[in-house]
């Protein structure tokens, strides 16, 4: 096989929630722990973090990889989804895995893995804890990809458990009420485990401390520590400040066991971005007009980023956004401000909101906006408007995002 053909086997044969949503949704980890079994369980050698929350763990984990390489430690990356390579997802050092380690893993495994039916994800679980094991990393940051307790992800058993927060998002898998949903994610806090959770709140804190009483596990809440002086660093989303709480006291919990000095602490918050190749958190792609993406695709996540632009200075403001079906687009909708220039669209997977049904929203909105078949469309639709003191966001959904910096390079 060819590395195109690899990735088409693994895009189009496999079920993967990336395109089709609930389908590929798997609500147990029988399989995966066949497929470990199958690999001589890789996710026993090597150490690992486990980051589960609504909002957050991508920036979490990449901060903490950043940290780690900074002091030496050959580590470990796996999130989820990818925004334009799939190699995203599973990186050593922030290299990401090669395309020949792709396709020899697929080549070797595919026979013996169809006969557990796994899906894309499970696939790419096995891939990256086999990858880490094979390449024998000192530590592996390790993000949920859903929930928690019954995760793929949910195999290793870490030195530490993270929970950034709980917020509405993935209800209908997760349970209809905030303690549903924190005891789904407190899944991964595992027995004498130590547990940091980034957000105390009034649902969920119970949630947790039972948990972790019933695992014999100690648990800190982030925010109820003293303030900690934050780091230099380029992510200048506002609500990254609740992140960087959540990972200097994450690695107050880790220094008893690894050699974190402040040094690399600080290196590793500075470089970042460089470090990891951190994407599509308030990330600035083009300048007059300023030009901002998020992934940022529930309620609180959303609603951030309104904050967000409330301190921005512009004369007019442009939202080019678009949605995926299986979220409350209505209630996302109703978030923006009304006296925007809304460009509508669509990401390019079939879980998109069809653009049809995004108008009919957009019109039960009273909303001002234009239609646009693709991303690419609508973002150069804003720019040929906007003028050079106007602002730009692009975003909506993760996969809205990754179309607009797949083509960024052509558009820019």
């Amino acid at each position: 096989m060819t590395y195109t053909e690899t990735l088409d086997y693994l895009f189009s044969q496999l079920p993967m929630y990336q395109r089709i949503g609930q389908a590929a949704y798997k609500a147990d980890l029988n399989s995966t722990i066949q497929l470990m079994a199958m690999l001589d369980n890789p996710e026993s050698k090597f150490k690992s973090i486990h980051v589960a929350g609504t909002n957050g763990k991508g920036s979490t984990s990449h901060l903490l990889a950043s940290v780690f390489q900074e002091a030496g430690y050959k580590t470990g990356l796996y999130t989820s989804p990818h925004l334009i390579d799939f190699r995203e997802r599973i990186r050593i050092n922030g290299e990401m895995i090669g395309q020949e380690v792709v396709t020899a893993f697929v080549e070797t495994n595919k026979a013996q893995f169809e006969t557990l039916d796994l899906s894309f994800f499970e696939w790419t679980v096995g891939l990256a804890f086999h990858h880490f094991a094979e390449q024998k990393v000192d530590i592996a940051i390790v993000e949920v990809g859903m929930g928690g307790r019954l995760d793929s992800t949910n195999v290793i058993i870490p030195e530490l458990s993270i929970i950034t927060n709980i917020g509405w998002d993935h209800a209908q898998f997760l349970g209809n009420s905030l303690d549903k949903i924190a005891s789904e994610k407190g899944g991964i806090i595992k027995p004498s485990i130590p547990a940091v959770v980034g957000r105390s709140q009034r649902e969920t804190e119970g949630v947790f401390r039972r948990i972790a009483l019933a695992n014999n596990a100690t648990i800190v809440f982030a925010d109820q520590q003293f303030p900690i002086d934050v780091p230099d660093n380029p992510l200048k989303g506002l609500y990254q400040t609740e992140n960087f709480q959540t990972v200097l006291i994450a690695l107050e919990q880790l220094k008893k066991q690894w050699n974190l000095n402040q040094d690399a602490i600080d290196r590793g918050f500075n470089r970042v971005i460089q470090n990891t190749s951190l994407q599509g958190r308030w990330q600035i792609i083009s300048e007059q007009p300023k030009t901002v993406c998020d992934v940022a695709h529930n309620v609180d996540g959303i609603a951030a980023i309104v904050q967000q632009l409330k301190s921005e200075q512009f004369k007019t403001l442009h939202l080019v956004l678009g949605f995926v079906s299986d979220k409350n687009v209505e209630e996302l909708l109703a978030l923006f401000p009304r006296d925007a220039k809304f460009y509508l669209t669509q990401p390019s997977i079939p879980r998109a909101m069809p653009l049809d049904r995004l108008e009919q929203l957009a019109d039960q909105n009273r909303m001002v906006y234009t239609r646009h078949e693709t991303v690419q469309l609508a973002l150069e639709a804003a720019k040929r408007v906007a003028s050079a003191d106007d602002f730009i966001f692009v975003g909506g959904s993760t996969f809205v995002v990754a179309d607009a910096l797949a083509s960024n390079q052509n558009i820019l």
